[in-house]
């Protein structure tokens, strides 16, 4: 996703490194936008021992695209189709160049405003993992939240950055299962169950 405090700097080469799976160690080109911030090796790490490290058969969604390091990492680690949406054109084409230097089948790019992008997606298939990593103070998450619930399978997993801690029960039928904090990020993985109604969550109290 693209945050617009941080601005990227200029004549920098920027890149990601892939941390796990089959694309293991192959470092995709970034798009030099504004505010442009990957989410860091050790939470990425973190986010996929939690997890697992086999998405074999997953069907991802990365709402906020920005860098695409999430759903690149989910793809490397054999997900079905992995779907990067992102509303900046520059960042799009950032996206792509990326995506072709993988070759990977399973990875496409959408340019698309993240609410207009979940009006017109009937034809997704029911999705295992989805990743929000929204551009904080704009109230992104109350605005999408209703929406993102309907594409999530059973069993379904929910990972989101935030500016601020999250609560445990964020909306109906997803249970915060853990979470943690690297500076003045705080992410959370949760877990969709519409038949849940307590509350198992275990917090990393260290920063990653």
């Amino acid at each position: 996703m693209v945050k617009a405090a941080s601005v990227a700097g200029k004549g920098r080469t920027n890149q990601v490194r892939i941390i796990g799976g089959k694309h293991r160690g192959r470092k995709l080109p970034v798009a030099d936008a504004p505010g442009l911030r990957p989410t860091p090796d050790r939470v990425r790490e973190t986010l996929f021992n939690w997890l697992g490290q086999n998405l074999t058969g997953w069907h991802c969604l990365d709402l906020f695209a920005g860098s695409g390091a999430l759903g690149f990492e989910a793809a490397s680690r054999g997900a079905a189709s992995v779907v990067l949406v992102e509303q900046s054109t520059s960042v799009v084409r950032g996206l792509q160049v990326a995506a072709g230097v993988l070759k990977d089948p399973a990875i496409r790019v959408v340019c698309a405003d993240a609410v207009e992008f979940l009006k017109k997606s009937a034809a997704l298939p029911p999705l295992d993992l989805i990743f929000l990593d929204p551009p904080y103070g704009q109230g992104w998450l109350d605005r999408i939240m209703m929406q993102v619930l309907p594409l999530l399978a059973s069993d379904a997993r929910l990972y989101i950055e935030a500016e601020t801690a999250l609560p445990d029960h964020l909306a109906p039928g997803l249970i915060c299962l853990r979470r943690g904090q690297a500076g003045q990020v705080h992410y959370h993985l949760y877990g969709y169950d519409t038949n849940t109604t307590d509350t198992v969550n275990t917090t990393d109290t260290g920063s990653t």
